[in-house]
């Protein structure tokens, strides 16, 4: 079994914000702002709800989950899974969105559950609100069972770079992802910033990755990068750091991190 970084999972339930970018990205850009949703899905009163967990609650500031949720179009009825959910926070954000009309899939892998997340994921999976969640304890290269198709999104927040150094066949797990969108279906990645031109040389050691090889990796799946938000850009962010809890100290979820939304065609 391969072996799992406890920091770098923890890194997965939190994030920074920031500024918009002033560089100009390799596709036209959209604040999330300017996402329009329906009238009836409401984020405010969502994150608002008094059964969420305060751990949740504290870290909305530094995920931006109104954000997240409206640039990702999830809205009540969508069919939606996320990879890597480690302890759950955007599961249940998902869970509560969809409503029970929508259906939610979330993935974790047999390392993690073993290492990190059994026990808190085990717990969240109890509560009322998140009876609606498909639990599935599936590796990533094959992370959805057959019969989960025709999906409207699939969310990988703050993990694409731990599945470079985890040693995941990643060209396969994008395929798996593109197969069960449908048409249109959307494929939503949020990861830390690593600096211009280094690739993949700090996925493990700073928990970054280099945005355009992220790009260029998905997209070889058969994935259109359509649009990308900057509501958790910080350009302050030297992108020398590691976002972990055991070095990040008081700059903990203020690195700078991208938001990417791809399109099955």
């Amino acid at each position: 079994m391969k072996r799992i970084c406890f920091s770098c999972v923890m890194l997965a339930a939190l994030a920074g914000c920031g500024k918009p970018a002033a560089s100009t990205p390799s596709t036209t850009p959209s604040s999330a702002e300017g996402i329009a949703a329906p009238a009836a899905f409401d984020p405010a009163a969502l994150l608002a709800a008094p059964d969420r967990d305060p751990e949740d609650v504290a870290l909305d500031a530094q995920r931006h989950p109104a954000e997240m949720l409206r640039f990702f179009e999830i809205t009540p009825g969508k069919r939606v899974a996320e990879i890597a959910a480690s302890r759950g926070y955007t599961a249940e954000l998902l869970a509560r969105t969809v409503g029970p009309t929508g259906e939610v899939y979330a993935q974790n892998s047999p390392a993690i559950l073993e290492r990190f997340a059994q026990a808190p994921w085990t717990a969240r999976l109890a509560k009322p609100v998140n009876a609606r969640i498909v639990r599935l304890d599936r590796e990533f290269e094959d992370p959805f069972p057959a019969d989960v198709k025709e999906l409207d999104v699939v969310l990988d927040v703050l993990f694409y770079h731990d599945t470079v150094w985890l040693g995941t066949d990643r060209a396969r797990m994008n395929k798996a992802v593109f197969a069960a969108l449908r048409s249109g279906g959307i494929y939503g990645i949020v990861d830390h910033h690593a600096k211009p031109g280094t690739g993949l040389a700090d996925v493990e050691t700073l928990h970054r990755i280099e945005r355009d090889v992220l790009v260029a990796e998905v997209q070889s799946a058969g994935f259109e990068l359509v649009d990308e938000a900057y509501f958790l850009r910080n350009e302050s962010d030297t992108r020398d750091w590691s976002d972990s809890p055991r070095v990040a100290a008081e700059r903990r979820g203020t690195s700078d991190r991208f938001v990417l939304k791809f399109v099955k065609p």
